[in-house]
């Protein structure tokens, strides 16, 4: 073994130089990096190798807020439009009272309607108890199996958020008909109120089940506050979604 500085003979199995202190391992690496260049940039699939957490983390990163290295400004700009149009939209939501039913009296409701319906039937081989439960799960089902397509299948994060926006909604929507089920004074699918038929109503129906009746009021609250949080959570992701996508637009080569 030769030194490549001093060109002295060395011992096998030598670290350093003992004439002139050079560390082979470390010459070997200079060597084989030219002066003046940059290391190629760690992949995605090397750091999950080193750091399956670090890597991990990063993949979620991108999927729920990705920076797209293509934005169209046309693409762009419907989405804003879209976003701003939610976010007045739920405003009106969100200060209604829930006793004024703002949800039920919306159009969104005669959307959210058909998959309640559905809900009964599909659910209706399980017993009486899901059966009837089944119009609520049907309506929330639907925008959540959009929102998950949206996401998984398609990677479109906003996308997912207005869907989250519309599982949010939903819960708007089934709250004042909790709130009822004492009163039984909504006007149902039939024409007819739950004062009228004896149980027609779902809600008194799953509330009487469960011994919770007395609850109705409480329930209802609990319902329209978690669906406030979700639209409020679902407006933020789909603002930051927006924001990522629009400083892609701004400065294309920083991504």
């Amino acid at each position: 073994m030769v030194c490549p500085k001093c060109h002295a003979d060395q011992p096998d199995g030598a670290i350093e130089c003992v004439p002139c202190g050079i560390i082979f391992a470390r010459a070997k690496l200079d060597a084989a990096i030219p002066p003046g260049s940059i290391p190629a940039p760690v992949s995605a699939e090397a750091i999950e190798a080193d750091d399956p957490a670090l890597g991990e983390s990063q993949s979620a990163l991108d999927l729920f807020l990705p920076r797209e290295t293509q934005v169209p400004p046309l693409y762009l700009a419907g989405r804003a439009l879209l976003y701003i149009g939610l976010l007045v939209w739920s405003w009106q939501f969100i200060a209604a009272p829930l006793e004024g039913n703002y949800a039920g009296e919306s159009f969104l409701h005669n959307i959210n309607l058909p998959f309640h319906e559905a809900g009964h039937v599909v659910f209706r081989p399980l017993g009486r108890f899901l059966t009837v439960l089944g119009g609520t799960i049907g309506q929330l089902l639907i925008p959540l199996i959009c929102a998950y397509a949206l996401l998984v299948h398609t990677r479109d994060a906003f996308g997912a958020s207005v869907g989250l926006w519309w599982v949010a909604e939903n819960f708007m929507d089934i709250a004042p008909y909790v709130n009822d089920a004492r009163a039984g004074e909504l006007m149902l699918v039939g024409g007819v109120t739950g004062k009228d038929v004896e149980g027609y109503h779902d809600w008194e129906n799953i509330l009487t089940s469960l011994g919770w009746l007395q609850y109705d009021h409480r329930i209802a609250h609990a319902v329209q506050q978690l669906g406030i949080v979700l639209m409020l959570f679902a407006l933020l992701w789909g603002g930051a979604v927006l924001y990522r996508q629009f400083t892609t637009l701004r400065n294309p080569k920083n991504v």
